[in-house]
């Protein structure tokens, strides 16, 4: 095995990576390592758009009020203040970068979500996240200060017991990361290392999130030592696609925006009204999550309709083309019928604990994005405020690494990765059917709606699981599945372990022995 130096190197090429990486390169090499090809992230599949105060109507403070009231209390303001008032700046730099953004007129056209009291939202029609990607990318590709490296599974960070004279320190000096084309390991050094990786969606059985969605940067942060916060806070989307083939399309927040409604297939009946009756379809994502399980549920539904049939066919198509489009090709005509939807996970509002300038708690570590728990979020994310957390603290990141970079040292010698006591496995069932097994309990015992003895029945499950997963990873050669299902593993007893913390229903958390909320926020935060 060889190593890589690099002078800083950054895990994830999503819109937080990318970001940094961009920023970054107007000074120093940097390398983009991607676990599997470079749009594979969750940056390329969002639809809706990225909030940002830019109406004449619309203020910071309104945008800070809406992002509080999703939040249920639990957002730190700081932070709230410091993303949203750098919120313009980051749409101007993407407007720079070719973003070709939806206009009316000469300004950019504004769009409306679930929790927003203003039309805030700058869209690229209903596939923004696509056309984001696509332009850091390009941006990425021909600056020659950056390599991107795809297929690179990162395995764990380096730190000081990994180096030739181990100093035992929580100094991370890069990562070591399986390049699944060659199928060897090597260690990717740095002075510098940003965790941009996303989240752990893929722990649940039903879920928008990529394959690759498998909280590797939560879990390797935290084995390095770093503290994790508020990862019982799992945002379930209300409004996934139902259908038995495919599996995790969204249908965006912006067709309830637009005037979609929620109605029950069985009854006819619009429900939004009993569940939030001034809001309706456009409360904040975790209610009218709650709304439709409760509906599916208390009927024994497969799915809720959410429709739009009623506005104009033209204006349908106009504003949701992506959607519009996927539907008809599986039998579907939303300007003429209903959509079937179900909730699925769709964010990771918890993850690596984070300051202002991206610090984590280990020295040489940055995060940014959905891996991370910066405090905007809260107990709930505010639509389309996600992308533009990648794009702030990918930005925030990248400058105060410049800023210390003088006091950066360069990494000692590392040791290389050892195999020498590993064979490759004959039993990959295993991994498969942990996966499984893991998905399915988390959907079941730690999903909408949870209770204590569902909680402690999934941490009996992870604490059987753990032994084995770990049995397994000592003795067979390393594969991208295996350190997913390893990675996997460690976020739910994460999640479980925050969600047993929390004695009361706050956002996200809605627990069915502590109903009421409490007087005082206050963050799950878990030290390794």
């Amino acid at each position: 095995m060889t190593g890589t130096a690099t002078d800083i190197l950054v895990i994830g090429s999503g819109a937080a990576g990318l970001t940094a990486a961009l920023s970054l390169a107007t000074r120093h090499k940097v390398t983009v390592l991607a676990k599997g090809p470079l749009t594979s992230g969750s940056t390329a599949w969002a639809q809706g758009g990225i909030a940002a105060v830019l109406d004449a109507g619309d203020t910071f403070e309104e945008h800070i009020r809406d992002t509080m009231i999703a939040g249920a209390g639990l957002n730190r303001r700081e932070t709230v203040e410091y993303v949203i008032e750098r919120a313009p700046a980051a749409i101007e730099r993407l407007v720079e970068l070719g973003v070709p953004f939806n206009t009316d007129g000469p300004n950019l056209h504004l769009t409306r979500e679930g929790g927003h009291s203003h039309r805030r939202i700058v869209h690229v029609n209903d596939a923004t996240g696509w056309a984001v990607q696509a332009a850091l990318l390009k941006a990425a590709e021909e600056n020659p200060n950056i390599t991107l490296l795809p297929d690179h599974t990162c395995i764990d960070l380096i730190t000081g017991k990994n180096e030739e004279r181990f100093s035992g320190s929580g100094r991370v000096w890069g990562a070591y990361a399986l390049d699944t084309a060659t199928g060897r390991v090597e260690a990717y050094t740095a002075r510098a290392t940003v965790m941009a990786s996303g989240g752990a969606g893929r722990v649940y059985q039903f879920s928008t999130a990529p394959r690759g969605a498998t909280g590797d940067g939560i879990a390797m942060a935290w084995r390095a030592g770093a503290r994790v916060s508020n990862m019982e806070m799992m945002q379930f989307h209300p409004t996934c696609l139902y259908n038995l083939e495919v599996k995790n399309f969204l249908i965006t927040e912006a067709v309830r925006g637009e005037g979609g409604r929620l109605i029950n297939p069985v009854t006819g009946e619009r429900y939004m009204e009993r569940y939030d009756p001034e809001r309706m379809e456009l409360a904040p994502r975790d209610i009218v999550a709650r709304a439709n399980d409760d509906q599916i549920k208390r009927y024994g539904l497969d799915y809720v309709h959410l429709d739009i049939s009623h506005q104009p066919p033209e204006f349908v198509r106009e504003h949701f083309p992506t959607i519009h489009e996927k539907l008809l090709g599986l039998g579907i005509d939303m300007t003429r019928e209903p959509i079937p939807v179900v909730p699925a996970q769709h964010y990771t509002c918890g993850g690596i604990l984070i300051e202002l300038d991206a610090r984590t708690d280990l020295p040489g570590l940055w995060a940014a994005g959905e891996c991370t728990e910066s405090g905007l979020h809260g107990a709930n994310r505010l639509a389309s405020n996600s992308l533009l957390e990648c794009f702030v603290f990918g930005e925030a990141a990248a400058q105060d690494i410049l800023g210390c970079w003088d006091k950066l040292d360069a990494p000692p010698p590392i040791r290389e990765w050892d195999e020498s006591r590993v064979t490759d496995s004959d039993e990959e069932v295993v991994i498969k059917q942990n996966w499984t097994e893991i998905r399915r309990f988390m959907w079941n015992y730690v999903g909408i709606v949870r209770t204590t003895k569902r909680l402690e029945r999934a941490a009996h499950r992870i604490a059987l699981l753990s032994g084995e997963i770990e049995d397994y990873y000592g003795h067979f050669r390393v594969t991208t599945d295996l350190i997913e299902l390893r990675n996997l593993q460690q976020c739910a007893d994460l999640i479980v372990q925050s969600a047993l913390r929390r004695h009361e229903s706050r956002g996200l958390h809605y627990t069915l022995d502590y109903p009421t909320t409490d007087a005082v926020a206050r963050d799950t935060v878990l030290v390794p």
